[in-house]
């Protein structure tokens, strides 16, 4: 009798009795493949009736001791790791091509040997000189890092078992290749398998393990999503080719917060963290610009302070662009939707671009009110006072939400030399000694109270 097949979508992970081009369940086209069974695996086999060991259970008041954590010399790297590297733990990192991802995991490499982890780190995308090459550049050629070129996981496993190290950085997994699956390296089954592979060694062994992961398009994790549900952290390296700014993002941390990001910059000897990304993020702040707002955001546990910039112009087409840089562009157009329905204000026939200055990405809901004085400061050409922060989310009503950790925003605005803040009145009203808070219950009295009657 032959064996029947497996097809999985890797978007929504709908399973079918045969391949198909298009997923009936979630609409995606070429994410389909066959499911292959993990080496590890039973690989059909029923469980049949042979009785298993109990297991150990546990109430919720029972007290584990904190794993230990192993430090860098980076304390951005710290901070999105959550406190340091944990034995046994499996990390994943992603980035666009380009961005500084194996210049990051090196010189990491490079900080935990030194700290007294046995390190290796395996290229499957670079030969053994290029790495040596890039150490060299980057002043780590003395760092006691074990190097090798390899792209066979069986070899690699092999070789892992007999040097039995504490810490391993696998660039990437994508072109790792596994001799159980059939099929070419870099295919979802191949990915899916490599991963299962390295992470299940990774626990049985107590090594600490740290994937590099290509990224789409879209910006996601190239591969199936499972891999990210089968590691403990996943970390984002994003920033703008053009920016020497980068930023670590933990997106998923199973030993510390989520969300934490940490910021760096890009020189010729590396990359140098960054103390106070907000003082880089503003720039000058000197001559107050019409369309240019400065945002009292929180990522993660950490204040940071960035400036949005607007530009409203008269659309020569028929239809008005709307250019999105750094923000969401579907709540771009809602604010553009309240700014018109709830306070009068029409940008019907302009032209839209915004902007996050310093290549960061906002998703915070608490921008919302940032946003839109930088939107109607350029359309009618009214800057704001230089000393000003604003935060705040607005809702469909026109209303002003509250929003989280206000005192940490207005601390950290009130260290960069910031002495006056307009935020939502919801919440906790509290006054500051030095700074001046403007609370503001809804949209339409911000826009009278700020730029008059329109």
């Amino acid at each position: 009798m032959a064996k029947s097949k497996n097809f999985v979508c890797k978007e929504c992970a709908a399973t079918f009795s045969k391949w198909s081009g298009k997923c009936d369940n979630c609409g995606a086209w070429n994410t389909i493949s066959e499911e292959v069974p993990f080496s590890s695996g039973p690989a059909g086999k029923s469980l049949g009736s042979k009785r298993g060991t109990p297991m150990a259970l546990f109430d919720l008041a029972t007290e584990e001791a904190q794993p230990p954590r192993t430090r860098s010399g980076s304390s951005e790297l710290n901070r999105v790791l959550g406190g340091g590297l944990v034995p046994a733990s499996a990390v994943l990192v992603g980035g666009d091509p380009g961005i500084g991802k194996s210049t990051l995991l090196l010189q990491a490499a490079a900080s935990f040997a030194r700290a007294g982890l046995k390190t290796i780190y395996v290229s499957g995308e670079e030969a053994s000189a290029q790495v040596r090459m890039r150490a060299q550049r980057l002043g780590l050629q003395e760092a006691p890092v074990k190097l090798a070129a390899e792209t066979n996981l069986r070899d690699i496993l092999t070789t892992l078992e007999a040097e039995k190290p504490d810490l391993v950085i696998i660039d990437s997994i994508q072109t790792m290749w596994a001799d159980t699956v059939d099929s070419a390296p870099g295919s979802v089954s191949q990915v899916r398998a490599a991963c299962h592979e390295l992470t299940t060694f990774a626990k049985r062994k107590g090594i600490t393990m740290i994937l590099v992961g290509h990224v789409t398009k879209e910006g996601q994790i190239a591969g199936p999503r499972v891999v990210e549900h089968m590691v403990d952290t996943v970390l984002y390296f994003e920033g703008e080719r053009g920016h020497q700014f980068r930023v670590l993002r933990a997106v998923k941390n199973r030993f510390g917060p989520a969300d934490e990001i940490g910021v760096f910059e890009m020189t010729g000897k590396g990359l140098a963290e960054v103390k106070n990304p907000s003082a880089l993020f503003i720039g000058d702040r000197a001559n107050p610009v019409p369309g240019s707002v400065v945002f009292a955001g929180i990522e993660g546990t950490r204040p940071v302070l960035v400036e949005f910039q607007a530009l409203v112009a008269p659309s020569p087409h028929a239809q008005a662009r709307r250019t999105v840089v750094g923000w969401d562009g579907s709540r771009l157009a809602m604010i553009l939707a309240v700014l018109e329905a709830r306070c009068g204000v029409p940008f019907t026939g302009l032209d839209v671009y915004l902007n996050v200055a310093g290549g960061m990405r906002v998703s915070e809901p608490a921008a919302d009110l940032a946003v839109a004085a930088a939107l109607l400061s350029a359309r009618e050409d009214h800057s704001l006072p230089s000393e000003t922060v604003v935060f705040g989310e607005i809702s469909l009503s026109g209303a002003l939400r509250p929003v989280g950790q206000m005192e940490n925003r207005l601390k950290e605005a009130g260290k960069l030399g910031f002495s006056s803040a307009i935020a939502p009145s919801g919440g906790k009203k509290r006054d500051h000694a030095d700074m001046q808070v403007r609370y503001m219950s809804d949209l339409a009295s911000f826009v009278k109270d700020t730029f008059g009657e329109n």
